[in-house]
């Protein structure tokens, strides 16, 4: 399994007015993760788009258990529990505030799309290559 973890701040405009994160908000912070951790394998959106791969989203589930607050300190975790290899990857989500309470999980499906053939595509070798070694046990 692949995880990955980054740290957020609820900051006072992606609040309601109880206080509490929007909750169309915690899509921006699976969005967070996914970045960072895409990054921590040396690749950024950017790097893939440039290597003629898009990621829409395909599917966003989401549960809530207890409310961010304003100036909460969020961990975000990021997993992907399996190694894709056709043409949709699966990140997880969780969210933690500084107590370590879980506040919210996530599971966001994307899939890897050629913007010119204009059709799905595999993950490409370089990405898969990265994930790999954190799936070695696993298969």
């Amino acid at each position: 399994m692949f995880k990955s973890e980054t740290q957020i701040r609820v900051r006072y405009g992606e609040t309601d007015q109880m206080g509490y994160l929007y909750y169309g908000n915690y899509a921006l912070y699976y969005e967070v993760g996914r970045a960072e951790a895409i990054r921590t394998l040396g690749f950024t959106y950017r790097q893939l788009e440039e290597m003629g791969i898009m990621m829409p989203v395909r599917e966003l589930n989401s549960r809530y258990f207890r409310p961010a607050l304003y100036d909460d300190l969020i961990t975000v975790h990021t997993m992907l529990k399996e190694l894709s290899t056709d043409s949709k990857i699966q990140f997880h989500s969780e969210l933690y505030n500084e107590a370590g309470e879980l506040l919210n999980k996530g599971v966001t499906t994307l899939v890897f799309y050629d913007p010119v053939a204009k059709k799905r595509a595999l993950m490409p070798d370089e990405l898969y290559s990265r994930l790999a070694p954190y799936f070695k046990n696993e298969q």
